[in-house]
């Protein structure tokens, strides 16, 4: 049977934008408002365990040198040719990491209901198993280490969201930055745009975790390899969730059958025409 393709005037259902699998609103910000509530509350569980994570800090800097990572002063010392550049680093951590997830699930959740509904469930995940392991490994980022001899470019140039003295910070956690939820965040971000959109510039939104990352270094706040445990811990809660149904830009229709004599007449059974029926 003959196809021809149409600009679709509906998704199929499971495509990322069937308002059918839209969750009730009301339940889905009790949801991420309480999972957010219980991240916070988990963190501070870690706090305290001051002379651990600093033995962390010691391990997790050696092995960084063992491997020949590039050192973290290197992504700094970009930031500290003058006020501005550090100060804008520091503000970019302090400012986009939550609103633009939050900014990024709404709009999923508006326009694209199945991919926000599997980005919820990645991020999840990938919260969860950040929390378990700063639970079970509390770690102490650079900018606390003397042997980095990196500087708290939030201390000095500001703004920061950070006490100067951690034991005593009691609104933030500083011993959770193994792994970085920053940057876990920032990529899966990224990634779920990709894969909610169609534009051929949507490749730029890896912009965001590349920015991300040159940041929590540069202001050492994090290690190389928090970035790296948070891509496998993302990598894995992708490999675990199955995504949704890839958007078609065109969809196949049947052409209708031609009405009986019009154009070419019927051929009868056995493949004889009217001619051959006459003799």
């Amino acid at each position: 049977m003959a196809s021809r393709t149409e600009p679709p005037d509906s998704e199929p259902p499971g495509s990322g934008t069937d308002a059918s699998v839209r969750p009730p609103l009301l339940r889905e910000l009790l949801l991420v408002v309480g999972l957010f509530l219980v991240y916070k509350a988990g963190r501070q569980l870690a706090d305290g365990r001051v002379a651990e994570a600093f033995r962390n800090g010691h391990r997790v800097w050696d092995l960084e040198r063992a491997v020949h990572l590039p050192g973290e002063g290197a992504v700094q010392s970009l930031l500290l040719h003058g006020d501005v550049p550090a100060h804008v680093a520091n503000t970019y951590y302090a400012t986009v990491h939550f609103p633009a997830t939050v900014a990024f699930l709404a709009w999923l959740y508006l326009r694209r209901p199945a991919h926000y509904v599997w980005s919820r469930r990645i991020l999840a995940l990938l919260t969860g198993a950040a929390l378990a392991l700063h639970l079970a490994f509390p770690l102490a980022p650079p900018r606390l280490l003397g042997v980095t001899h990196l500087v708290d470019t939030g201390q000095v140039y500001g703004p920061t969201v950070y006490g100067a003295r951690p034991a005593a910070d009691t609104m933030a956690n500083q011993f959770a930055a193994m792994p970085s939820l920053h940057f876990g965040w920032a990529l899966m971000v990224a990634l779920g745009l990709i894969a909610a959109t169609r534009s051929r510039w949507r490749w730029l939104w890896l912009l965001h975790p590349a920015v991300t990352l040159l940041v929590i270094v540069g202001t050492a706040n994090h290690f190389w390899l928090d970035s790296l445990v948070a891509a496998a811990l993302l990598g894995l809660a992708l490999a675990v969730v199955p995504a949704p149904a890839r958007r078609s830009g065109v969809r196949a229709t049947a052409a209708p059958t031609p009405p009986t004599g019009a154009g070419t007449p019927p051929v009868p059974a056995g493949g004889r025409g009217l001619v051959g029926a006459r003799r």
